[in-house]
């Protein structure tokens, strides 16, 4: 597996693209309900291939991220040829921002002291979907990319 299975909550979702998946592999329902009896390996691997399938569209089509802890921001504009981060450090120990009124307090005090921005940019690796699963791993969300939008005007992007 190059990424992770799907979870059978994903699964259950994607119930009529699995049922799509296994018809390009000529694989009835019948033919299915057997092969899970009979043989959970060949069922297992079947799913593993379409965990991988789907993960690697998602991450295709994903063109920003956001990992937000109580004292940090992490946004990233996944570009063709290399990511962009925002990162937003709160030196406050009393602030969560991951809370309403810290994130309040955050949008009240962009100038204070103790927010501190940055950003930066790496180029992928030769897989550019694993960079960005990784980071997903670690914590991050696949975004429409608001945030990044609004606090690229507080800061110089790194190009």
């Amino acid at each position: 597996m190059q990424y992770a299975r799907l979870t059978k909550e994903q699964l259950e979702e994607l119930h009529q693209e699995f049922i799509n998946f296994l018809a390009t592999q000529s694989i009835t329902a019948d033919e299915w309900q057997e092969i899970k009896t009979n043989k959970p390996h060949v069922a297992e691997e079947e799913i593993d291939i379409f965990s991988d399938l789907v993960w690697e569209n998602v991450l295709t089509k994903a063109k920003y991220l956001e990992h937000i802890s109580p004292n940090q921001m992490h946004l990233f504009d996944l570009r063709e040829d290399k990511m962009t981060l925002i990162a937003v450090k709160i030196n406050k120990e009393d602030i969560d921002i991951t809370t309403k009124e810290g994130y309040q307090w955050l949008q009240q005090n962009l100038g204070n002291d103790d927010v501190v921005f940055m950003s930066a940019s790496k180029d992928y690796s030769d897989k550019p979907n694993s960079d960005k699963f990784k980071l997903i791993q670690q914590g991050a969300v696949i975004t429409k990319g608001d945030l990044f939008s609004w606090f690229s005007r507080f800061v110089d992007i790194k190009e």
